[in-house]
């Protein structure tokens, strides 16, 4: 597995690619509800990239939400990918990258289905309900980064 910071143009064409499969393509959000102002470059967030043997694999970026807490967002494992724990690979990258940043922090709004998988990495809910997101039940997390 290799993990890549994004910081071409070319990188987070493969990413957003990652996100259009996952969430557009196959959980129907719309394509205009997908994008937004932190895909604009790949200095508008922190975006990683996992790839397979050169394959493009799974996605993420991570934005300051406050000065102690990184948000992770638009978390994305190609169909092929999942149940390998690519996905633990790609949190953990992001977790990482976000302590270096000098984040103490993490926060998320995980799909209600992907809520064990977060429990599983030490998140916690935060939200007294569930929420809509594109029109998906959705639940905030937290998790210190220590």
């Amino acid at each position: 597995m290799k993990v890549i910071k994004i910081d071409t143009e070319e990188a987070l064409r493969k990413a957003l690619d990652i996100r259009f499969e996952v969430f557009v393509d196959e959980q129907g959000v719309p394509r205009e509800e997908e994008m937004d102002q932190y895909d604009a470059s790949p200095a508008s967030a922190r975006h990683l990239l996992l790839e397979i043997d050169g394959e493009p694999a799974a996605a993420g970026r991570f934005i300051a939400y406050k000065p102690d807490t990184a948000k992770m967002q638009r978390i994305a494992v190609r169909r092929t990918y999942r149940g390998r724990g690519v996905g633990r690979e790609l949190m953990l990258a992001l977790e990482s990258w976000a302590k270096e940043e000098g984040f103490t922090n993490s926060l998320l709004d995980a799909q209600c289905q992907a809520e064990p998988f977060y429990r599983s990495l030490g998140y916690a809910a935060v939200s007294p309900e569930t929420f809509l997101d594109a029109g998906i039940p959705h639940v905030r997390m937290t998790k210190p980064l220590i």
